[in-house]
């Protein structure tokens, strides 16, 4: 039922709208003409939008909080664990298979420009995955991961530059460095936690690209490294359209690799030791796991699938410099970490997804798309604070009397 002041915490909430939207909705400057357009059907668009989206707001985080306690005061157990096992694997078996059909149909179903933006995403896949072991398990806040990545671009364009190293030659030497860069990071930062750690890898990630823009005789500044070559198969010669196909499915093959590897990581004793760093990290330190061994492993595991994603991204522009390697895309990768879930490895892929593909395919409103994207960023943050798919923590219950045992 529809109360009084719940219209009038929509009315103000429009006006506030409306106030905040004045500027871009309603006034339009004509240089042209040097007139001043009003749109005031913008400003009543606006008006009523907000007014009748704050109900909505309002009717789905109610029925979050009711959900909520219905779940809580529901029993948690109610059907077998085998047979909740096997409905799982009986609905994920088909999903699978789906998924494997699409993604290998993909390239040649869709045009040349679509299956570059997917391969865009599948890069920062790569990246979000990489920089999940350094925030989302070691929790270690890391707001440089651009500068590894950049390491990697770097390598392969000047390696092949200077020596006419290919790609496959530079693809492991590039993880190496950006894992010893990872490494020179880890040691000044070690006591540091929190904002600290962050501010220090934000001034990290600061110097590599300063240090791109202005040492020109070893990077060539602001003019960047052109004609890097893309991945060669065999000698083969491929076109375009070739080229990206085949780059298209290398970064399948790379990204279901990381997922092996990071799952691996993540179920092993360092993974579990990650963990219990970023829960408490005295705690961590009391049960005798090497904390400095910890970190450092973190930082440099983590940079080594940007140190990757770096070369396939310079060999897949075929160009680079240090205007792509901004505290921007640090931004991004940490918000497909946080977006999809932190120390869930379905969840990044799934955030990668969303943060590089939704503002594609918004291109068409033109102006209003990155509003809209802000928009559902917020939502989905504010109804799903724990990201797209959590991480569900392990959890063991004692089930017995100790009495009765004894």
């Amino acid at each position: 039922m529809i109360t009084l002041s719940e219209i009038k915490k929509s009315l103000l909430i429009s006006i506030w709208f409306i106030f905040l939207t004045f500027p871009i909705m309603v006034i339009r400057v004509d240089t042209v003409e040097n007139v001043i357009e009003w749109r005031w059907n913008n400003m009543i668009l606006v008006g009523v939008g907000s007014f009748l989206l704050s109900f909505l707001w309002r009717h789905l985080m109610g029925r979050k909080e009711a959900g909520r306690k219905q779940a809580e005061s529901d029993e948690a157990e109610k059907t077998p664990l085998v047979q909740r096992i096997l409905g799982e694997r009986r609905f994920y078996l088909p999903a699978l298979i789906a998924v494997s059909i699409f993604v290998i149909l993909f390239p040649f179903l869709f045009s040349t420009y679509q299956v570059n933006i997917m391969t865009t995403a599948l890069i920062y896949v790569i990246l979000g995955l990489g920089l999940n072991i350094v925030v989302g398990l070691a929790g270690l806040l890391d707001l440089g991961y651009v500068a590894f990545y950049a390491v990697g671009a770097y390598s392969y364009a000047l390696l092949n530059f200077h020596y006419g190293l290919g790609f496959w030659t530079v693809l492991p030497v590039g993880a190496i460095l950006a894992a010893l860069a990872g490494i020179l990071l880890g040691f000044p930062v070690l006591r540091l936690r929190g904002d600290y750690l962050a501010i220090v890898t934000l001034g990290f990630g600061e110097i590599i690209r300063l240090i791109l823009e202005n040492y020109n005789e070893f990077s060539f500044g602001p003019s960047g490294i052109a004609n890097i070559p893309r991945p060669g198969f065999f000698g083969v010669d491929m076109s375009l359209s070739a080229a990206i196909i085949y780059i298209y499915f290398l970064m399948i093959g790379l990204t279901l690799f990381t997922v092996f590897v990071v799952n691996r990581l993540q179920n092993s004793r360092i993974g579990r030791a990650w963990v219990a760093l970023r829960e408490d990290e005295i705690a961590c330190q009391a049960m005798g796991i090497d904390k400095t061994k910890t970190k450092l492993t973190a930082f440099a595991l983590g940079a080594t699938w940007a140190g990757m994603g770096g070369v396939i991204f310079a060999a897949k522009t075929t160009f680079i410099n240090p205007a792509s390697f901004t505290f921007l895309e640090s931004a991004i990768i940490l918000s497909i970490v946080v977006l999809g879930g932190m120390g869930s490895i379905v969840g990044v892929i799934m955030g990668a997804l969303v943060l590089i593909l939704l503002p594609e395919y918004l291109r068409e409103f033109g102006e209003y798309r990155m509003l809209f994207f802000g928009a559902a960023m917020v939502i989905i943050m504010v109804f799903r604070p724990q990201g797209l798919i959590g991480k569900a923590r392990r959890t063991y219950k004692f089930e017995g009397d100790l009495k009765s045992e004894a």
